[in-house]
């Protein structure tokens, strides 16, 4: 994908320290960036889509997708989880962030993922589609979030099947699983 002289491609095992940078970057430490390392690493995460924004040879941007399931039916749909999204903070306020969702969630829709979840910023993310408060909706975090930032647990249905009677408490990737990646 390209506009706005950003393109975005998926991630080349030869990008790891690329991704690396992105990260570290766009969140000041290297928290994510760690987090990101482990969830490329892990199993259970897989299959993930991770993708990289470029600005001509610079990468600015970086988003991933893990894999993730629903406990309590049974047959889960394909769902993913979002996380993190990073964008070099030169490069924030650009649309580039949201470049990276559209075109995630596209390819995503292509491999017949049905739900992706996130945890973020309440105003930020459903400008993309996704709904607030999916826990509301009977889709459990993996971790409790607090009542005054339920909305920041967000779903978005990528099939037009109907989800009705789906529900349960998400199960995301071993490395993400810890309470400290739960907190918005």
């Amino acid at each position: 994908m390209t506009a706005n002289n950003i393109h975005i491609r998926e991630e080349k095992e030869s990008d790891h320290d690329t991704v690396m940078q992105v990260e570290k970057e766009a969140f000041g430490n290297e928290k994510e960036a760690i987090l990101v390392s482990q969830l490329l690493e892990d199993e259970s995460a897989k299959p993930t889509l991770s993708l990289l924004a470029f600005r001509g040879d610079e990468a600015v941007g970086h988003i991933l997708f893990t894999k993730a399931t629903i406990k309590g039916n049974d047959c889960s749909p394909q769902i993913s989880l979002l996380a993190p999204l990073a964008v070099k903070p030169k490069y924030q306020k650009q649309g580039i962030g949201g470049m990276l969702i559209r075109e995630g969630l596209k390819k995503l829709k292509d491999r017949g993922v049905e739900m992706v979840f996130v945890l973020g910023h309440e105003t930020y993310y459903p400008k993309y589609g996704f709904k607030n408060d999916a826990g509301r909706m009977g889709f459990t975090a993996p971790y409790p979030i607090p009542e005054e930032h339920a909305g920041a647990w967000m779903v978005q249905f990528l099939d037009t099947k109907d989800a009705e009677g789906i529900t349960g408490r998400v199960v995301c990737a071993d490395a993400l699983n810890k309470p400290e990646h739960w907190r918005e």
